[in-house]
């Protein structure tokens, strides 16, 4: 008898995203890890594979408008390399609500080296 395949296309192994080595673990966190989604443009996001077939970035040329990739669709709220940032893992590990505005950058590239 064949075994049924049980593999999954998250990036979350309990309460985890393994691949990054400097992400929290939301294991013990009151913010639940979320499955990838697609959003409106047919892309999947939240995977870690930043491969869909949609992506304008897949399909770039002249013609294609930076700013169609600018927006809350673009962004997933637990597997988003800003979560690698010391202040907030503090937030995850200390289970503290976030307060701010979800997904604010600053005009630096806080991210640079954090996965």
């Amino acid at each position: 008898m064949k075994k049924k395949s049980t593999k999954s296309n998250s990036p979350i192994l309990d309460g985890t995203i393994p691949h990054q080595i400097n992400s929290p673990s939301f294991k013990n966190a009151n913010i639940e890890m979320q499955e990838p989604f697609i959003n409106e443009h047919g892309v999947v996001i939240g995977d870690s594979f930043y491969d869909s077939e949609n992506s304008p970035l897949n399909n770039w040329s002249d013609d294609v408008d930076p700013a169609i990739m600018a927006g809350d669709q673009w962004v997933h709220p637990t597997n988003d390399i800003g979560w690698n940032t010391s202040e907030n893992k503090e937030l995850i590990e200390g289970n503290i609500p976030p307060q701010g505005v979800p997904f604010m950058h600053s005009t630096k590239d806080v991210s640079y080296s954090k996965d």
